[in-house]
C-alpha cells in the first residue's frame, strides 16, 4: 500500500468522518518545500476519499502570528512592525516598503501578499482546501472557548508544558499573549486575568487590558495549535519532523487537548526538502525555489509525483536542474507501467508487491483532479529539451514528432514546450542537457587531436556522408569509424564533440543530429578536417 493509503486506513479505523488539516505562517515567500505539508494532506485527503471516507482537507493561514524580524527581502522600515500579526499590517510593495496605500484602500496586508501567489500554484497542482485564516478566527470568537481554558488552567498548562518540554518557562508565562494599544505583541507582559479581559503592562510601561472575546491577542503557537484541532475538529495533520520531536509541540499539544476535551489528531510527520548543496529551504533567507517558479518549468504532475513517490520519513534533495530530469524520467518511466499484469504476477515476492503498489499510488495521487493526463503525450522529458533547443519554431518541433496540420498537438503539449523552453532559458537548465552546436573551428581543441584522431574524423565524415539519417544509423558510423583503425568508439566521440559542439564531453549525440539537418553536420566536419591542411 502507498503511504497515504496506510494513513487511510488507520483513520477509517477511528470513524468515518474526518477533517484533515495543514498550516503554514506566511512570514515569506513560499517555496517547494512547503508543498511537502499541503500536498501530504492532499494525498492523505484524497486516499481517505477514495476509501470511502467523508473528508475535508484544509488549510490554515497562521496570520496571527507576529512579525519576528526584518528579513533581508524587507525594508528597515519594517523595524516598527516587530511583533505585530502579519495578518493586520501593509503588504511589502516592489521596494521592500510598507505598501500603506493598498492597505488603507483595499486592506492588501503583509501575509496575503504571500499567501495568494502560494493559493495560485496549488490550484494548478489541483490541490484546493478550505481555508481557514487565523487571525480571522481570532477575531470572531472562534478561539474564546478554548482561551477561558487555557486561562482558567494557566498553572497546569505551564505545567504540561515545562514537564514534557523539558523547558523552563518565565515565572509571569501567561497562556495568553495580549496586543498592546499599538497592535504588538512583543515585550507585553501579563498582570492579571478575570474572563474575558487579561491586563497587561506593554514594554513603554502603559497599562490594559486585552478582550479574549475579541481576539485582542492570541493564544502561544504550543496552545494555539490544539485549540484549533478543538473548536475546528481536526482529526488528521502532516506537519514537519521539529513539531514531531519528543518534547516538541505535538507532544505537548497531545495533553493540552485533553482539556479541551479533544483528542489529539493523527499525525504524520514529515522530513525537510533542502536544496541540493545550499541545505533546508528557508522564506527568510532566501534560500528556496518557489511553486511557481517550478510549475513555469515542468508540468504539475511532476511537482506532485515529488512529493507522492517518497514516504514522508525521507528526506528529498532537490535542485531545479538536473534532479528534476531524473524526476521526469521516473514519473515518465512509472506512468507508462502496466501495473495491474505486474501485480497479478503470483509469484512476486512481498517485497516487490510493495514497491510496485507504491510505484503505483504515487502515479495515481501525482493526477490533477484524479484526471489521467499520463498519456496525453508521447514525447518524453528529455527529447522535448532536445527538440526545444534544436527546433527554434514551435512548428518544427511538432514537424519532428511527426504532427500534422490535421494533426495539431494538443494544449497539454503546447503547454509542456512552452515550459520547456522558459526551463532552457532559465538559471536552473543543467550544463548536462545543453546542446551548444558550433559553427567556427575549434583551433585550440584541434590542435590537441593525435593522427589517430584525425584519421577518425575523416573516415567518420565518409560514414556519415552515406548513412541513412537516423539515431542508430548515425551512431553505428561514429562506432564504426573508430573500429575502422582498431581504437574504442571513446575516441571518435572525443572527436565528434569537439567538431560539433566545441567540447570533450556532452549529451547524447546521435538523437540530438537527427534533428539538425545532415548536410550542416557534414560541412562542419570538413571545415575542421581542412584545417589540417
Amino acid at each position: 500500500m502507498h503511504w497515504a493509503d496506510v494513513v487511510a486506513l488507520n483513520l477509517s479505523r477511528r470513524g468515518t468522518k474526518h477533517i484533515v488539516s495543514t498550516g503554514i505562517t506566511p512570514s515569506g515567500e513560499f517555496h517547494i518545500g512547503h508543498l511537502r505539508e499541503i500536498l501530504t494532506g492532499d494525498m492523505i485527503a484524497r486516499a481517505a476519499s477514495e476509501s470511502g471516507l467523508d473528508v475535508e482537507f484544509i488549510f490554515i493561514v497562521d496570520d496571527a502570528d507576529p512579525l519576528r524580524r526584518v528579513y533581508p527581502f524587507l525594508d528597515d522600515e519594517y523595524a516598527k512592525f516587530i511583533g505585530h500579526q502579519i495578518g493586520d499590517i501593509p503588504a511589502p510593495n516592489a521596494d521592500g516598503k510598507p505598501d500603506y496605500q493598498s492597505y488603507e484602500d483595499n486592506g492588501w496586508n503583509y501575509a496575503d501578499h504571500f499567501l495568494n501567489p502560494f493559493l495560485e500554484a496549488l490550484a494548478t497542482i489541483g490541490v484546493k482546501p478550505r481555508i481557514v485564516k487565523n487571525l480571522a478566527s481570532y477575531k470572531s470568537g472562534k478561539f474564546t472557548e478554548c482561551a477561558k481554558i487555557a486561562c482558567d488552567n494557566s498553572e497546569e498548562i505551564k505545567e504540561i508544558i515545562e514537564r514534557v518540554s523539558g523547558r523552563e518557562l518565565p515565572t509571569n508565562w501567561f497562556p495568553w499573549s495580549p496586543l498592546d494599544s499599538n497592535g504588538s505583541l512583543e515585550g507585553v507582559s501579563v498582570t492579571g486575568y478575570e474572563f474575558p479581559l487579561v491586563h497587561y503592562t506593554d514594554k513603554d510601561g502603559n497599562n490594559g487590558s486585552s478582550d479574549l472575546t475579541k481576539g485582542e491577542g492570541k493564544l502561544p503557537w504550543r496552545i494555539d495549535w490544539p485549540a484549533k484541532w478543538s473548536w475546528i475538529g481536526v482529526t488528521c495533520e502532516a506537519f514537519g519532523k521539529d513539531h514531531g520531536a519528543s518534547g516538541g509541540s505535538y507532544d505537548t499539544g497531545k495533553e493540552i487537548s485533553q482539556l479541551f476535551g479533544y483528542d489529539a489528531p493523527q499525525p504524520l510527520v514529515y522530513e525537510w526538502i533542502s536544496l541540493k548543496g545550499k541545505g533546508a529551504m528557508s522564506s527568510s533567507s532566501g534560500n528556496t525555489i518557489g511553486p511557481m517558479e517550478a510549475l513555469q518549468l515542468v508540468p504539475p504532475e511532476i511537482l506532485r509525483y515529488l512529493i507522492a513517490q517518497s514516504k514522508p520519513n525521507k528526506a528529498i534533495e532537490f535542485d531545479a536542474g538536473m534532479s528534476l530530469v531524473n524526476l521526469a524520467d521516473d514519473y515518465e518511466r512509472n506512468s507508462s507501467r502496466d501495473f495491474v499484469s505486474e501485480l497479478s504476477d503470483e509469484t512476486l515476492s512481498r517485497r516487490r508487491r510493495v514497491q510496485i503498489e507504491d510505484a503505483q499510488g504515487a502515479i495515481k495521487l501525482s493526477t490533477i483532479d484524479n484526471a489521467d493526463r499520463t498519456n496525453n503525450s508521447s514525447v518524453s522529458f528529455r527529447h522535448l529539451a532536445l527538440l526545444a533547443q534544436t527546433k527554434s519554431e514551435d512548428q518544427l518541433v511538432w514537424d519532428s514528432l511527426g504532427l500534422t496540420k490535421n494533426d495539431q498537438p494538443s494544449d497539454l503539449l503546447r503547454d509542456r514546450l512552452q515550459k520547456m523552453r522558459t526551463w532552457i532559458s532559465s538559471e536552473h537548465f543543467p550544463d548536462e542537457m545543453k546542446i551548444v552546436m558550433i559553427e567556427h573551428i575549434p583551433k585550440n581543441l584541434l590542435s590537441e587531436l593525435s593522427s589517430d584522431e584525425i584519421q577518425v574524423l575523416k573516415r567518420l565524415i565518409e560514414l556519415l556522408e552515406n548513412c541513412e539519417w537516423t539515431s542508430e544509423s548515425i551512431s553505428n558510423s561514429i562506432v564504426e569509424s573508430a573500429k575502422s583503425i582498431d581504437k574504442s568508439p571513446r575516441l571518435a566521440y572525443n572527436v565528434s564533440y569537439v567538431c560539433l559542439m566545441g567540447s570533450k564531453k556532452g549529451p547524447r549525440l546521435a538523437p540530438i543530429l537527427t534533428e539538425l539537418p545532415k548536410i550542416n553536420i557534414i560541412n562542419q566536419l570538413r571545415r575542421c578536417i581542412d584545417s589540417f591542411q
